[in-house]
């Protein structure tokens, strides 16, 4: 669950909060009147990391409509 604070809080102790985010890399919402208006992230160098950490981490199926661990779900034995 992403961490959520209201405007007014947020602005007396925005650096706080800035170094939060940074140190931890957790999100954070900024709210008005309960309702949220900015959310506040890491930067990333470059927005393509996650695609690499991804690569290579999907398994081929030669038949994609074949199911999967059919064997596997008791209710089905």
């Amino acid at each position: 669950m992403e961490k959520s604070i209201s405007k007014s809080k947020f602005k007396p102790q925005a650096l706080k909060y800035f170094r939060q985010v940074q140190q931890t890399g957790q999100p954070l919402i900024i709210t008005d009147h309960t309702k949220p208006v900015l959310k506040i992230i890491p930067y990333r160098e470059d927005p393509m990391d996650a695609v690499k950490e991804l690569r290579n981490s999907i398994l081929r199926y030669e038949d994609p409509m074949e199911p999967v661990a059919e064997n596997d779900w008791d209710m089905l034995k």
